[in-house]
């Protein structure tokens, strides 16, 4: 599996998706591969920090516009990723394959009680990640114009983007009531 896949589609799904992407926090215990991708957003003027689950109770109040969350979130953590993120911000957070419903949907449940959208996309490697968001929806809402205009991609673009969101029906039929969009 291409090494580029996995980063450019955690980071470049909320940040073309997000209105105006300030202050990004990523959550992980090697950042360097997501930090290089927010880093190639040269249209916009970000501050990204990295940070472990530990550490995020120490943030401040509505400090974030997306926050890239690759540790496993129970209801605290994401009660904290609510707390930093700003009023239209957005979460990618790695969960269990879409088959192991039954994690994925307690997941998708305690980040119903802070979000309006929440939806799986693939990650082109064979995982998926959840893009939970307070405000916009990551097809709707993509800029199109920021995600075709980033140089020195090998895999994310605007058709990438929005065609990671699809999913088989049996997969739909599972997550019906639970996934918002």
């Amino acid at each position: 599996m291409k090494s580029f896949i996995y980063p450019e589609m955690m980071v470049h799904v909320p940040l073309c998706t997000n209105k105006t992407p300030e202050n990004v926090l990523i959550i992980s215990n090697d950042a360097d591969l997501l930090t290089k991708e927010v880093q190639k957003h040269t249209d916009i003027s970000s501050n990204v920090i990295t940070c472990s689950l530990d550490s995020l109770r120490g943030l401040d109040d509505a400090s974030f516009d997306v926050v890239i969350c690759e540790m496993n979130g129970d209801a605290a953590v994401v009660a904290h990723i609510s707390r930093v993120l700003k009023e239209d911000g957005q979460l990618t957070i790695k969960h269990d394959p879409l088959e192991e419903t039954q994690s994925n949907k307690v997941l998708m449940q305690v980040l119903g009680n802070y979000f309006k959208v929440i939806m799986p996309y693939n990650l082109g490697t064979g995982s998926t990640a959840l893009l939970a968001s307070k405000e916009y929806h990551p097809t709707a809402d993509v800029i199109l114009q920021r995600s075709d205009m980033l140089d020195d991609l090998n895999y994310y673009n605007c058709d990438m983007h929005v065609s990671s969101f699809a999913m088989p029906n049996y997969i739909r039929k599972e997550y019906l009531g639970i996934i918002r969009n």
